[in-house]
């Protein structure tokens, strides 16, 4: 009597984990579809951190007359100051590369892969090129200098973030 009792609870339990399964899958599924839909829809371009970077970036170059300082200050440590232009232009360089030629022309989606030094040598160039203006500003602006180079830095990408 025990062992027909034992095998129709292994079968209650077999069929309860089919069940638990089932539902399991279920609600997995529907968070896949949720997840699609959300992936879906694009953000929209304009939204407040944007215009906030985008504002804070204008606002600090005619605060501090950005221009006017890179053009005419004696202080600005000039051999930094090309070292990160060059470097710059190196990693603008780059990803106009990867995004014109690579991506426009040739389709290649997922350039990483195919290229898979560009993107650390482009992060690489920027970041010492970041480096070479805190270096070279150092003088005009002191601590301020990481600041506004940031600032400057988020504005830019905001924009070129609605632009694209």
């Amino acid at each position: 009597m025990e062992a027909p009792l034992a095998e129709s609870e292994i079968l209650t339990l077999r069929n309860r984990f089919k069940r638990d399964a089932e539902l399991l899958l279920q609600a997995v599924s529907e968070e896949d579809e949720k997840s699609k839909e959300a992936e879906s829809k694009p953000l929209p371009r304009v939204n407040r951190h944007s215009v906030f970077w985008i504002l804070a970036s204008v606002g600090l170059t005619y605060y501090v007359d950005f221009f006017n300082v890179i053009l005419e200050n004696g202080d600005i440590k000039s051999w930094w100051f090309n070292v990160g232009l060059v470097l710059l232009a190196a990693s603008l360089s780059l990803a106009a590369f990867c995004i014109v030629y690579l991506e426009w022309f040739r389709g290649i989606k997922h350039y990483d892969q195919e290229y898979p030094a560009i993107p650390p040598i482009t992060t690489a160039a920027f970041i010492a090129a970041s480096c070479s203006f805190n270096i070279a500003l150092w003088p005009v602006w002191s601590f301020l200098t990481p600041v506004i180079l940031f600032t400057q830095f988020m504005g830019v990408v905001m924009l070129i973030s609605l632009l694209g």
